[in-house]
């Protein structure tokens, strides 16, 4: 086995590494139930008998300046899984509407998921694009091979981002790799995606495109004219959203009580 304090290691029988803020490594475990009358599905991670936040307990930063990310939806799939940052613990739930449970008319071929410990602010507007964030963690759409675990965390590289305008609300997609993907060392930035895996980042957009216009909703836009930006611009991105994270977490950035800080 290799070194926990290197890496995330998926276990046996549903158990994952979790970490501290001093990346210390916690074992974790994650809980499937299903609750209300649409049997809507909830991941609780837990510890011990302890519910634990992914959104909070997990941290952003892993080694080399790589990051974990945490799957909600797995490559593949179609439930729109995401993290109820609204509720206690913010367990991994499916959406659901009046008419049920919420699924993607196109299965993503990415794993999709999000950055522990960021925050897109609503009352912070970008300088260039002129619009605030989305009021969620960061997504993460991870190009590797394999469909990954619901609930599990991951050691990624960011490649690049785009941003995503939704609503009028900016929504930022990072662009990252398993640093467990053969293509992992080959992959540094967006334009080795384009190299290595030709038509990715396009069919990227044209999925985030078509679903939101299936749900009936205007087509959302892109800032920077549909491109997707370098890994530079990611990790400004990314140091960002940590950083307004930060301030939510602590107090300094008061918030309306609609969202859970433990």
């Amino acid at each position: 086995m290799h070194d926990p304090s290197a890496s995330v290691q998926f276990l046996a029988l549903g158990l994952t590494l979790a970490f501290s803020w001093a990346f210390q490594v916690k074992e974790y475990r994650t809980e499937k139930v299903t609750e209300g009358p649409f049997g809507r599905p909830v991941i609780y991670f837990k510890q011990g008998a302890k519910i634990i936040s992914p959104w909070h307990e997990i941290p952003l930063y892993a080694r080399d300046g790589n990051l974990h990310y945490i799957c909600e939806i797995p490559k593949w799939t179609s439930a729109k899984m995401e993290v109820a940052i609204d509720e206690e613990c913010t367990p991994i739930k499916q959406d659901v509407n009046d008419k049920g449970l919420r699924f993607y008319p196109i299965p993503s071929n990415w794993n999709y998921g999000l950055l522990p410990q960021t925050w897109e602010d609503p009352d912070q507007k970008h300088q260039k694009l002129g619009v605030g964030g989305d009021k969620d963690p960061v997504d993460v759409m991870e190009i590797s091979s394999k469909a990954h675990h619901q609930g599990d965390v991951y050691e990624v590289k960011p490649l690049g981002v785009y941003a995503v305008i939704d609503g009028g609300k900016l929504d930022w997609k990072v662009i990252a790799i398993s640093l467990d993907d053969p293509l992992a060392e080959l992959v540094n930035d967006a334009a080795d995606i384009e190299m290595h895996l030709p038509g990715e980042l396009e069919a990227i957009k044209i999925w985030l495109s078509k679903y939101k216009e299936s749900e009936g909703i205007s087509l959302i836009k892109f800032g920077y004219h549909g491109k997707c930006l370098d890994r530079k611009s990611a990790q400004e991105v990314i140091n960002e959203t940590h950083e307004l994270y930060g301030a939510l977490k602590s107090g300094a950035r008061l918030h309306d009580g609609n969202l859970s800080l433990i």
